[in-house]
């Protein structure tokens, strides 16, 4: 029986072929993200290897928790430095200085400000040899004074400085203004992967980022011989317990690991998702391809079962024949995935953060993989026709080589399909009530929608008659051509609904999402919108860096500007969770901030007295004039105090989750008496070029803040939303290819079925192109079909969906995305056309004697 099952894979290669790269498609997407993964981690931990070559232990400062950022010092100076050169086994020991440092290309625009961990900043610490050998000068020289700094080539490359110019740069506040005297090179792999890198001298290190002769870090060198676990050991008996902490080189570098083998993983979950929605969707083709195939070799089985084989057998055939397809798919899937694995570093990095580069490293996991899940998906798509295949009786498969549906069996399938699908809607419909998109919510979602597709699916072939007879209204109008196509495509339901189905699946997943996508950029800009009424935002990007205050005073004195409000954001923790917090003040907030309170009032806000959302409410169940223990900023424990909530507010943006008193976030936030966003609200609410040219004059130009207008602000809002857009049309794409090769596949066995057909249809006087007009009917017919079903279930899905979405969202509606919806069915529709290309030539080829005697 193997024997026969090659027989079958070779003699019906062509056909299957359309099976391997619907599989293979999958298997690439997983055996990519898996090598690349794998390469990537192999990159970054090769590179880190660099980072702490020549190192055994690191000294890092401890502080007590909830010590605000400005408040730190550390017991890390020249003496200690001594003291750990006279330890035993110690070899040699260098001082560090690092911080983080934002600089502005030499046109004034912020280099990589995003990138909250590839700001750096270091000393350059000379050793012996007059040169630091973690930053090797390759132009100019090192740095000597307060006003001199040197870049990494890669930074000063993309900044078009040159040794000489003048760099702007921001550690917090005030900007300052400084003179490249050099460039160096690096192997850290924050400033290689996309960061940037300003290396100053001690002295100006020490003032930026620590204090007057005080260093950030310690490392240290072991002898030749010297373990490093137990040098630590000693290391650490010599530094005060609560001010300092000894760290072997292999801890820290297990530390990072962990970090990237995160990072990685993350990178590879889009991949991921591709390849779950391509294996499901390419095992409707398989499941079609093999119901054609043993359609058409019923007489053949007929004849192994007359002459003596067994059910078991030809299950085994057929199943071997399956696995034999699925060992190509996975040899062909391997092969693209090693390409995929290749580009993925190129599509995932950014300018911000740049994915290292390094040889594919290709384990076992990926090859068993997709071997697993090649011969598996294949395997058990099969395993359904196959049954068929095991209940043909010789006698009945001698008879004809086609078996309508029995009525009973068609009986059961809208029974059970009907029972999945008010099952699938009921659960849908249950979400009517609910009024936040908790995870239960979301899990009965997403249950929901999966049982619906199901339902639609096990129903297809059963509403395949009645959507296809209306659909012929329309193709009536072709003539002769229009019913001929009309009634192709009824003639087996089963293979029509098969056929459909991964258009359907595609096209409710895509049509689903960019309905969510639609609706939720709507809301977020919305959103944005209501909460804010100032017309320009200047802002730092994150809590711990903070505005010059004097640029507050400069910006309030601008012409044009009526109100300048300082808002100093921070966290507030009221248990495990931290939720950000806005400082402000009560008189202006209400000028700046467009604030919907459904209980209390802005005014009432004070010492001791802060402002909730109602989402926040909500989770901690809280209500107005209640009291509760809350810390805010960094820390836990003592630094928790009592806040009486004295209103709640609609969820704002602009607000965050929180309010209070501008003077108690200064206090205990990450910068003591620091602001982070200045709210401008101009005399007439105009925004204009003049306006926003002075207001970052105001503020110095600092690559430190964003100044931006109220739209500027809607549209980074919608920003978050907007990339599911991606996975939308990355979904689009694959149901596309995988419907295209399912409707080749389907036509080109079914103009092998009708040969004769064809044949005498050509002898009646139907010339080629009719042939051809009636086979592209025919697909588009399906096609259409397909995309109609997938259309209602993935709008019904998303309407259902909407309500969790508005529980979060008070200002989400269902919105249709008209122009994307139409490039979905329109791109269907061509899907269809296009699968006809090559099936409707090859009928109209046909000869008529020649069909009519070879059939």
């Amino acid at each position: 029986m193997l024997r026969t099952a090659l027989r079958n894979v070779l003699a019906h290669k062509a056909r299957l072929i359309m099976t391997v790269l619907a599989v293979g498609l999958g298997v690439a997407f997983i055996s990519g993200s898996l090598v690349f993964a794998d390469s990537t981690t192999s990159a970054y931990r090769a590179s880190m290897a660099k980072n702490y070559a020549g190192i055994a232990v690191t000294v890092d400062p401890k502080y007590p928790p909830g010590t605000p950022a400005d408040a730190r010092t550390n017991v890390l100076d020249d003496a200690l430095v001594r003291k750990l050169a006279a330890v035993p086994g110690v070899s040699a020991v260098r001082p560090t200085v690092d911080g983080s440092v934002t600089l502005a290309a030499k046109d004034g625009s912020p280099m990589r400000a995003d990138n909250a961990m590839g700001k750096l900043a270091a000393a350059y610490l000379p050793g012996a040899d007059g040169t630091d050998s973690r930053y090797r000068l390759t132009a100019g020289r090192a740095p000597h004074t307060g006003g001199e700094v040197v870049l990494d080539q890669g930074t000063a490359k993309a900044g078009k400085y040159a040794p000489g110019d003048t760099v702007t740069l921001a550690t917090d506040g005030p900007v300052l203004r400084m003179r490249l005297v050099g460039t160096v090179s690096t192997d850290d792999t924050r400033v290689t992967s996309g960061g940037t890198l300003a290396v100053f001298d001690r002295t100006t290190a020490q003032k930026l980022f620590a204090t007057p002769g005080r260093y950030t870090g310690i490392d240290v060198s072991a002898a030749p011989g010297t373990d490093q676990f137990a040098l630590a050991q000693r290391i650490g008996a010599l530094l005060p317990a609560d001010r300092a902490e000894a760290t072997t080189a292999t801890a820290k570098a297990d530390q990072q690991s962990m970090f990237i083998d995160t990072k990685t993983r993350s990178y590879a979950r889009l991949p991921m998702i591709f390849a779950v929605v391509s294996l499901f969707i390419g095992s409707f083709l398989i499941i079609n391809t093999f119901t054609m195939l043993i359609t058409r070799r019923s007489r053949e089985i007929a004849l192994l079962r007359a002459i003596g084989a067994t059910r078991r057998q030809v299950v085994r055939s057929v199943l071997a024949e399956a696995a034999l397809v699925g060992l190509v798919a996975s040899a062909t899937g391997f092969t693209l995935g090693l390409g995929v694995a290749t580009v993925l570093p190129s599509l995932l990095g950014t300018d911000e953060d740049l994915l290292p580069r390094g040889p594919l490293v290709i384990g076992a996991a990926p090859v068993l993989a997709s071997l697993a899940v090649g011969v598996g998906v294949t395997v058990l798509a099969a395993w359904l026709p196959t049954r068929r295949a095991a209940r043909i009786a010789p006698v009945e498969a001698m008879r004809t080589a086609e078996q309508p549906a029995s009525t009973a069996l068609s009986r059961l399938r809208g029974v059970a399909g009907t029972a999945v699908l008010l099952l699938g809607a009921g659960l849908l419909l249950s979400l009517d009530d609910a009024k936040d998109a908790k995870d239960a919510n979301l899990q009965t979602a997403m249950l929901g929608c999966g049982i619906l597709v199901t339902g639609v699916i096990v129903l297809a072939p059963l509403l395949a008659s009645p959507v296809i007879r209306l659909f012929g209204r329309l193709t009536a109008r072709l003539g002769v051509v229009g019913d001929l196509a009309k009634d192709n495509a009824l003639r087996d339901p089963r293979r029509t609904a098969a056929t459909a189905a991964a258009l359907m699946i595609s096209t409710a997943l895509v049509s689903g999402l960019a309905v969510i996508d639609h609706s939720s950029s709507r809301a977020l800009d919305s959103q944005a919108a209501a909460g804010l009424s100032a017309d320009y935002v200047i802002s730092t990007r994150n809590t711990t860096t903070a505005i010059d205050t004097a640029a507050v005073a400069r910006v309030a004195d601008l012409p044009g500007v009526r109100t300048a409000s300082a808002v100093a954001d921070s966290t507030i923790s009221t248990g495990a969770f931290a939720r950000q917090l806005s400082g402000v003040d009560p008189k202006a907030v209400g000028s700046v901030m467009k604030l919907h309170f459904t209980s209390g009032s802005a005014t009432d806000i004070g010492p001791g007295r802060i402002a909730v959302s109602s989402g926040f409410a909500q989770e901690n169940r809280i209500s107005t004039g209640q009291q509760i223990k809350a810390s805010i900023g960094p820390g836990e424990g003592d630094r928790e105090k009592q806040y009486t909530v004295v209103g709640i507010y609609q969820d704002n943006p602009t607000a965050q989750d929180a309010l209070a008193y501008r003077g108690d976030v200064q206090q205990h936030g990450y910068l003591r008496n620091s602001v982070q966003r200045i709210l401008v609200a101009t005399d007439h609410h105009t925004s204009s070029a003049g306006m926003e040219k002075r207001l970052r004059g105001a503020v110095d130009n600092s690559p430190l803040l964003k100044v931006q207008t109220r739209s500027q602000l809607v549209q980074e809002q919608a920003g978050v939303a907007g990339g599911l857009i991606t996975m939308v049309f990355g979904l689009l794409a694959i149901g596309v290819i995988i419907s295209a090769l399912g409707m080749v596949n389907t036509l080109a066995m079914s103009v092998a079925e009708r040969t004769r057909e064809i044949g005498v249809l050509r002898a009646i006087g139907m010339d080629r192109t009719g042939i051809r007009r009636m086979i592209r009917v025919e697909s588009l017919t399906v096609a259409a079909y397909g995309t109609l079903l997938g259309l209602i279930g993935g709008l019904f899905g998303a309407w259902k969906v909407s309500g969790l979405a508005n529980g979060a969202i008070p200002q989400y509606t269902f919105s249709l995305p008209w122009g994307t919806l139409a490039l979905v069915v329109v791109l269907s529709l061509a899907v269809g056309a296009a699968a006809a290309a090559l099936p409707a030539r090859r009928a109209a080829a046909l000869s008529p004697l020649q069909a009519v005697r070879d059939s």
